[in-house]
């Protein structure tokens, strides 16, 4: 391992501007499998479903219909995966970013029995779709939730029984002890680890989705930007330089839709988080630190995640900027916390460095419905994008396919915009933020 700090020249693409070409300098994109350029939408294109936007939710969604016999036409505003579906950790995390008590408060035991059966799903969507489609993705099983003091161990004791009760039997309780088999630190006092959640390259995962979405007949244009969706009977999705005219629309475009529609601007908010990769350690080094090579996440508010890679590196995330703005120095700002996990790791070198934006809901929940005619939309998965999103697009195209039921558990929930408005949602939820980041630090 180089021991001499040297912070990374790689720098993310800026999250806000959906139309920049090529993926973030990632260590993601610089082993990515190889993918061709799709070319651009020219001229007029009728079609059975028009899919907007081409990260996990928008393949899924097709990759799903085309099974089921649909042909399908994906827009993209730059590159396949450009967004937060090729830039996060790359962790399953199962159940949602509110748990399922919360969900039965807020909105009634029959709704917290609908999601709480599909809060695992995900999870095996992926698995599924990779055995299927033989998927080179890098996909290994077992996460681990880290709890910092019993407060948040007694938060992950009852986030077992929740999880149980609706099926989930993969799961452990850890002491300060027992968690040294995942993660070779002292900071935690126990955790909980989810034999059926995992980590997994997710570039190459929805690259491969795509492919198969092609083999089923389906269309991908990429540099293609929607500036609008005509919405009625027939829509009609417009670019810059063509249209696609559907039975159906589906608007996947979740933290970079931007405004191409209104209706949906401003019940999420962009949130960027920040990724490094070190350089590539000793193999001993790795199964010292990660003995059972579990992808790991703690229990703050404002969290760190990470987890060992195929090519013997420590990816390691955190990090929470409302409003989708990338910070000046992501190393100076991920390194600390790097250190403080991993002291012996304090100086290694930084090889890759990168932001991307989620899409937070002010409820927490993904945010899934319909729009006028047959405009349907999901986002604001809060997250928990990896494997929400796999489970949003075959809710999707079953709703298409005639069998709404499920996707319906989800429009019916309320959902609200952020209060302020653009020019104020970012500090009131910095507000009730800092709330909660008080109450960690007091111990409550």
């Amino acid at each position: 391992m180089n021991t001499t700090a040297e912070r990374t020249t790689a720098r993310a693409a800026t999250p806000g501007a959906t139309g920049s070409p090529e993926h973030a300098e990632s260590w993601y994109a610089a082993t990515a499998r190889s993918s061709p350029e799709r070319p651009p939408l020219e001229g007029e294109v009728t079609t059975d479903v028009c899919v907007v936007g081409a990260g996990f939710s928008g393949m899924v969604t097709a990759l799903h219909l085309a099974e089921r016999g649909y042909a399908v036409t994906v827009l993209e505003a730059a590159r396949v995966g450009w967004g937060a579906s090729g830039r996060n950790g790359g962790q399953l995390v199962n159940g949602y970013s509110r748990d399922l008590d919360t969900i039965e408060k807020r909105y009634g035991a029959e709704a917290a029995r609908q999601l709480g059966s599909m809060a695992f799903e995900g999870a095996d969507i992926i698995r599924e779709l990779v055995k299927r489609y033989d998927i080179d993705c890098g996909l290994r099983s077992g996460g681990l939730f880290a709890a910092f003091n019993r407060r948040q161990l007694r938060e992950l004791e009852q986030q077992k029984k929740e999880w149980e009760a609706y099926g989930h039997q993969g799961l452990e309780l850890l002491d300060g002890d027992s968690i040294r088999a995942h993660v070779a630190t002292d900071l935690y006092a126990g955790g909980l680890l989810d034999r059926w959640s995992g980590h997994v390259h997710p570039l190459n995962l929805v690259l491969g989705e795509a492919e198969v979405v092609e083999s089923l007949g389906g269309t991908i244009h990429e540099h293609s930007a929607v500036t609008r969706v005509e919405q009625g009977e027939r829509p009609v999705v417009h670019t810059a330089n063509g249209r696609v005219s559907a039975k159906h629309v589906v608007l996947c475009g979740n933290a970079y839709l931007g405004d191409a529609v209104p209706a949906l601007r401003d019940r999420v908010m962009p949130v960027s988080t920040q990724v490094v990769a070190t350089e590539p350690l000793e193999q001993a080094v790795i199964e010292r630190l990660f003995p059972s090579g579990v992808c790991v996440e703690d229990c703050n508010y404002i969290l760190d995640y990470y987890r060992p890679t195929a090519d013997n590196r420590i990816l390691f995330g955190g990090g929470t900027i409302y409003g989708g703005v990338t910070p000046d120095d992501i190393v100076g700002k991920l390194r600390p916390h790097l250190a403080r996990t991993f002291p012996e790791l304090a100086d290694a070198r930084i090889d890759y460095a990168w932001s991307g934006n989620f899409a937070l809901t002010l409820t927490r929940i993904p945010h899934m419905g319909r729009l006028n005619g047959p405009v349907y939309f999901t986002h604001g998965y809060s997250g928990h994008g990896v494997t929400t999103t796999h489970l949003a697009g075959r809710l999707i195209a079953e709703a298409i396919d005639g069998e709404p039921e499920r996707f319906d558990a989800f429009a019916s929930l309320r959902n609200y915009p952020f209060p302020g408005g653009r020019a104020l949602r970012v500090p009131l939820t910095m507000l009730g933020a800092w709330y909660y980041l008080a109450k960690e630090k007091i111990g409550l």
